[in-house]
C-alpha cells in the first residue's frame, strides 16, 4: 500500500482535502496511511508532535497506549480492516489529540475515515480536532454495532440451521457430515470476528474515559457528553457481545456433539455388521470342512437346512438388536 497525507484544515468555513509538501496553518486533521518516513519527519517538523512508529501502536500494555505528555494525548486501539471481506484483520491505529489538530496514523484502509471526512464537510460544528475525535470514536462503536448485530443475525440462522434444519438430520450420513463441518466453519469465523470487535471496543472503553477523565480545557462539553455517551455505549456493546460469545461457544458445543453422534452411529452400524455376520461364518466354515463322518452330508434336506440354520443365525442377532433399541 503507497504511503498517503491527507491534510484536512477549515479554511473559510470548509473543509478541505489535500495530498501536499507542507502544512497549511488551519490544519484540524492529519490523516497518515501507511507514512513514509519522509511524511512523518514533515509532519513532526510542523507540529511539532511525535508520530509513532507501527511497532510503538502495536503494544498492548495501558502505559504504551495511554500517553498524556505536554498537553498532548497519545492513544492507539487495534481496529479491523478489510471487515467486509474474508481477509480481514487487526491493524493498529494511533490517534495524537491537541489543542490544535487531531493526527491519526494506520497502516489499512479504514471506511469508517471517509464516513467521518463525509461528516465533518458536513458539520461545521465538529471541525476541530477533538471533534473529529469524537465523531472518530462514535463512528468505530456505530460500526462495531452493526457488525454485532449481522454477527448476531448469522448465528441466528446457523442456530436454526442446526437445531430445527437440516444440518444434523440428513439421512445421508456424509451429506450431513459435511453440513456439520459447514457450521462448524461458519461459528469459527462468528467466534472469530467477534473477538476482532471485542478487541476494538476494548480500546475504544479505554481511551474514551482516559481523555475525559484528563478533562482538558479544550475539549468543550458537548464533546464530554457525547464522549461519556460512548462509554456507556461501549459498555453494553461488551455486555452483548460476551453474550454472542457464549451463544458461539454453545452452538460450537452442540455441532460437536451432533458430530460425535454421527460417529457413535457409525461406530453402532459397523459393530451391528461385524456381530451379525460372526454366526453365519461359524457355520458356513464348520459344514465346509472335509470329514467323512459329517451326517449333513448323508442328509437329503441337508443344504436346504445348512442354509437355514446360516440365515436364522444372523437374523436372530439383528431381532435381539432390535429389541435391545440399538437401531
Amino acid at each position: 500500500m503507497a504511503p498517503l497525507l491527507t491534510i484536512y484544515r477549515d479554511s473559510g468555513g470548509w473543509l478541505q482535502s489535500s495530498h501536499a509538501a507542507k502544512l497549511p496553518d488551519d490544519v484540524i486533521w492529519i490523516d497518515l496511511l501507511n507514512p513514509s518516513d519522509d511524511e512523518k519527519a514533515l509532519v513532526e517538523r510542523h507540529t511539532g508532535l511525535r508520530v509513532p512508529s507501527k511497532e510503538a501502536l502495536s503494544e498492548i500494555e495501558s502505559t504504551s497506549r495511554l500517553i498524556f505528555d505536554h498537553g498532548v494525548i497519545y492513544l492507539s486501539t487495534p481496529l479491523v480492516a478489510q471487515g467486509d471481506t474474508a481477509d480481514y484483520y487487526l491493524s493498529p491505529a494511533g490517534f495524537i489529540l491537541s489543542s490544535r489538530l487531531l493526527i491519526t496514523v494506520r497502516f489499512a484502509e479504514l471506511s469508517i475515515f471517509s464516513v467521518v471526512a463525509a461528516k465533518v464537510r458536513a458539520d461545521e460544528s465538529i471541525r476541530s480536532g477533538a471533534g473529529v475525535f469524537t465523531t472518530l470514536m462514535e463512528a468505530l462503536v456505530d460500526r462495531g454495532a452493526d457488525v454485532l448485530e449481522r454477527l448476531a443475525e448469522d448465528l441466528n440462522r446457523i442456530s436454526k440451521s442446526v437445531f430445527r434444519g437440516k444440518a444434523g438430520k440428513a439421512r445421508h450420513t456424509a451429506r450431513s457430515t459435511a453440513a456439520l463441518r459447514h457450521a462448524l466453519t461458519a461459528i469459527g469465523t462468528i467466534g472469530d470476528r467477534s473477538s476482532q470487535a471485542r478487541d476494538v471496543f476494548l480500546g475504544v472503553d479505554r481511551i474514551v474515559p482516559f481523555v475525559v477523565g484528563l478533562k482538558p480545557d479544550w475539549i468543550i462539553p458537548e464533546f464530554e457528553h457525547r464522549l461519556a455517551a460512548i462509554t456507556k455505549d461501549v459498555a453494553s456493546l461488551n455486555a452483548y457481545e460476551e453474550h454472542l460469545s457464549n451463544k458461539v461457544q454453545f452452538l460450537l458445543d452442540a455441532v460437536l456433539g451432533y458430530i460425535t453422534i454421527e460417529q457413535n452411529d457409525l461406530f453402532k452400524i459397523l459393530t451391528i455388521v461385524s456381530v451379525v455376520g460372526i454366526p453365519p461364518t461359524l457355520m458356513a466354515g464348520v459344514w465346509g470342512m472335509n470329514f467323512k463322518s459329517m451326517p449333513e452330508l448323508n442328509w437329503v434336506w441337508g443344504y436346504p437346512f445348512a442354509w437355514a440354520i446360516i440365515v436364522l443365525s444372523a437374523v436372530i442377532p439383528v431381532i435381539w438388536f432390535k429389541w435391545r433399541g440399538w437401531f
